[in-house]
């Protein structure tokens, strides 16, 4: 019987449109109006980046999510049946400051990546952080 973490992750070539609207749901948490509007803005243009799910994790420095959360599960399906997923858009922190990065969308598609193997190569959109 085959490993099922031994499934390759499949990406689709840009984020899908609802993916920003849904990072600036969630920076509209941390920042004004005209600073998500900025950097949901420096998303769009950003090129396309690759980084490993663990390190995503790591400076961002958040928990992997269970594998039974509604949302990964659902991810992991998709990794499964071959299903192309969204790449993340992320903000950088602030190294000298303390401040980790941001997953602005994408943090369970970051968690069933690395399920699937935690060096996954996620392409992702990274903009600056507001200073």
């Amino acid at each position: 019987m085959p490993d099922d973490n031994k499934d390759e992750v499949r990406w689709l070539a840009q984020p899908e449109d609802q993916d920003y609207p849904s990072a600036a749901d969630y920076l509209s948490l941390l920042e004004s109006d005209d600073v998500v509007a900025s950097v949901v803005a420096a998303l769009k243009d950003a090129p396309i980046q690759h980084r490993k799910a663990k390190d995503i994790l790591r400076a961002a420095r958040l928990a992997l999510l269970p594998e039974d959360n509604a949302h990964v599960a659902s991810d992991l399906k998709k990794i499964k049946e071959g299903k192309r997923l969204s790449p993340i858009l992320m903000v950088k922190g602030d190294l000298a400051r303390g401040i980790p990065a941001q997953v602005a969308d994408g943090y369970h598609r970051v968690c069933a990546s690395y399920y699937t193997n935690e060096n996954t190569d996620i392409p992702l959109k990274l903009a600056d952080a507001p200073r």
